[in-house]
């Protein structure tokens, strides 16, 4: 039989107890992706080094055997203000707690203990892996002329392995995405609303797969939220980055894409620091490329994302 990689579904499901099947479905939990890169069997490989009386290959043993899979999601609303989005399991299993308002919003905001995590199904035509415990890290991107993209990338422990056939997926929390442009988004840093070619995030999770004795997890261990801001160069007196950078100053970034309520989603961040930016070119125009690090003021508030 030919399988094709095209036909291809993921589920995700917030699971009750760590790294028990939390049994998701097509109908309720499947992810609308794009660009996936699934490895089955991550870890290391322990050379036997046998020495014999003649030459040869030992082989090896496989250990610390576990899963990941990196695909990226659309930035786009649920469809209706307060609905919690497709894709809202994913950014609570990267450390992100969900909070929803009825009829208003859904917010996620950083976590530093206590982190969820979610099982995940992936099916390609006709055999399905499972990963159990999957936590992750997840990086944003808003380029003018495109589609804004979330880029999940998650770590799972070694589940079964079956012959399934794709299950019937419905997209229902995931609405039609818009490009990033002057009549969808809106962007300002330290106060300055200038002209802005890009902006992206990265939540800065690091983690680890605990393979040890009595124990297996994946663990986030570490968050540093960054990002990066091209912004149009402008004149000292209109905005001046170096004094910022070399002040060590922090001020606000606020982000929001989208205009029609239940497919808006804002992303801001309260305490940003501005590193050792460097100059570019594009179009003829000179460019400012702003390094941005997303600190936190009083607590977990490193940035918010918000749907509404």
């Amino acid at each position: 039989m030919t399988r094709y990689v095209r036909k291809l579904a993921v589920l995700a499901k917030i699971e009750a107890t760590y790294g028990t099947d939390a049994a998701p479905t097509g109908a309720a939990d499947a992810i609308q992706l794009l660009d996936v890169n699934f490895t089955p069997l991550e870890g290391t490989e322990e050379s036997r080094d046998i020495i014999k009386h003649y030459l040869g290959h030992p082989g090896v043993i496989l250990t610390g055997i576990h899963q990941m899979i990196e695909f990226g999601v659309e930035i786009a609303g649920a469809g209706d203000a307060g609905d919690v989005p497709g894709y809202g399991a994913l950014l609570r299993a990267c450390g992100l707690a969900e909070t929803v308002t009825a009829s208003t919003d859904v917010s996620y905001a950083p976590v530093s203990e206590a982190f969820e995590a979610v099982t995940l199904y992936y099916f390609l035509d006709g055999v399905r892996h499972i990963m159990l415990g999957v936590r992750g890290n997840v990086t944003m991107d808003f380029t003018s002329k495109k589609i804004p993209r979330f880029r999940f990338k998650m770590t799972g422990l070694l589940g079964t392995v079956s012959d399934q056939a794709l299950p019937a997926a419905t997209y229902a929390g995931f609405a039609k995405p818009v490009p990033v442009s002057k009549a969808n988004t809106t962007f300002s840093l330290h106060g300055y609303a200038g002209a802005t070619e890009s902006v992206s995030f990265d939540l800065g999770n690091q983690v680890e797969p605990r393979l040890v004795i009595n124990h297996e997890s994946i663990q986030i261990t570490d968050r540093r939220a960054s990002g990066s801001a091209v912004m149009e160069a402008a004149l000292l007196a209109t905005k001046n980055w170096q004094t910022i950078a070399l002040g060590h100053t922090e001020g606000a970034l606020a982000l929001a894409h989208g205009t029609q309520a239940g497919n808006i989603v804002e992303i801001d961040a309260a305490k940003v620091q501005i590193g050792r930016y460097s100059e570019s070119t594009s179009q003829g125009v000179l460019n400012h490329t702003l390094p941005l690090m997303l600190k936190p003021d009083t607590g977990d508030d490193d940035l918010v994302i918000t749907v509404r």
